[in-house]
């Protein structure tokens, strides 16, 4: 992930709970679970791009750093890191915050691409910035 200076107020796309229900025997976190939420988090920003419904067509790469744990408060943020004709390609980051100390901690990050579709569900171009 690119480094944020600590004058730029980073916002979160995503924040949720984990919860027990989410688990795995292990008692962490289901990857399936925070990849959903990543997924949220993605097309949340590539429809504030695109103004226009927008679909998952890829997950380029997802690497998990650290497990999850309940309680743990997850933060996704995200970067479009290219805009094609019709698809929108997202980098996502996830930092859970410890139940227990607070402590912000990089979990997993991944890339996702998305495409802007119509009311019939066919693929349409982005609009270009003016």
């Amino acid at each position: 992930m690119s480094t944020t200076s600590s004058t730029i107020r980073r916002v979160p796309a995503v924040r949720a709970r984990a919860m027990p229900a989410d688990t795995n025997p292990a008692g962490d976190i289901f990857g399936g679970w925070l990849m959903s939420q990543m997924d949220v988090a993605g097309e949340i920003t590539a429809r504030q791009r695109t103004r226009t419904r927008v679909v998952t067509v890829a997950v380029n790469a997802m690497t998990f750093h650290k497990p999850v744990h309940v309680g743990d408060v997850v933060s996704c943020y995200t970067v479009i890191e290219h805009i094609g004709r019709t698809s929108v390609t997202v980098r996502i980051e996830a930092v859970a915050m410890r139940q227990d100390s607070g402590k912000e901690v990089p979990v997993t990050e991944g890339v996702f691409v998305y495409v802007a579709v119509d009311g019939e569900g066919q693929p349409t171009p982005v609009p270009q910035p003016a």
